[in-house]
């Protein structure tokens, strides 16, 4: 081991300088970084990949404040797949695959259903799989009678949209009709997505929100170095990662030349990061 002769130092023994400006406000600045080509972060930190740090939780709070946050691998393959589904799920413009049940379903069913998925609402259709009704949390607080019919509570004048209504219109629509759900629909009457006030809100509240092209908060997943943690990248990257970081204690070695090799060959349009490189001669 070389121990180094030179001075050390912690981040309370540093000071920048202060230096003339003409910025008249800390709003005009920009800390905006690439964090590979196609991921850009308004506020450049990311939390660990580590399972003390960073779950959907912590991933979710980053990139709402504009960094991003990287999901632990030291879970199942499919539990880091879920991890990344719900940061996926907690903010967008649009929810492309809303949960939606026939009307032969009870109140029972649809109180299971959302109790598992934790969601507000649930869009009711026929056979045909055309929009019929919803039924909200509001509709079940009271109701007691599990085996009723879910079209005897359900909302049936629902107001609904075009798939290709725009942010402005939706929340115009919304405020209009005072309601907090907007069904998309296509000329057949099928769904094709829901906007929610909630979630309209939560894009108001955070402008600097590191998102992905369809509007979804980003996230990154870890995986190891070994070849059996190619079934982790394909999981990872169905789910919705942005980015695939190859965790790793000493990222300059052959073990990670070789995974980020092999992740680039089978998945080619994959963003990858590798770590944790200490040197420059490492990168």
């Amino acid at each position: 081991m070389k121990i180094l002769q030179d001075v050390a130092l912690t981040y309370d023994d540093v000071l920048l300088v202060p230096q003339y400006s003409e910025v008249d406000s800390r709003r005009l600045l920009s800390t905006k970084s690439p964090l590979t080509k196609k991921i850009f972060l308004q506020s450049p930190i990311v939390s660990a990949n580590m399972d003390v740090v960073t779950e959907s939780e912590m991933a979710i709070t980053m990139a709402r404040e504009g960094g991003i946050g990287i999901i632990h691998r030291f879970m199942t393959i499919a539990e880091q797949a879920r991890q990344i589904e719900r940061v996926k799920k907690a903010e967008s413009f649009i929810v492309e695959n809303p949960i939606t049940m026939t009307d032969q379903h009870t109140v029972g069913d649809v109180k299971r259903v959302v109790e598992e998925t934790d969601t507000g609402g649930i869009l009711i259709v026929d056979k045909d799989e055309k929009l019929v009704g919803i039924v909200t949390t509001r509709d079940l607080l009271f109701e007691e009678n599990d085996e009723k019919p879910v079209t005897a509570i359900m909302t049936r004048d629902v107001r609904s949209a075009p798939p290709d209504t725009s942010l402005k219109d939706a929340e115009r629509l919304l405020h209009e009709h005072r309601v907090e759900k907007l069904p998309l629909v296509n000329k057949d009457g099928k769904i094709t997505g829901l906007v929610t006030l909630k979630d309209i809100m939560k894009i108001t509240k955070f402008p600097k929100a590191t998102k992905d092209a369809k509007g979804r908060l980003a996230v990154g997943a870890a995986v190891g170095v070994r070849d059996r943690e190619m079934r982790r990248v394909e999981a990872a990257l169905q789910a919705g990662a942005d980015c695939i970081v190859v965790d790793i204690a000493h990222g300059d070695s052959q073990l990670e030349i070789d995974m980020v090799k092999n992740i680039r060959k089978h998945f080619p349009q994959a963003q990858i990061v590798g770590g944790n490189v200490a040197t420059a001669d490492g990168t």
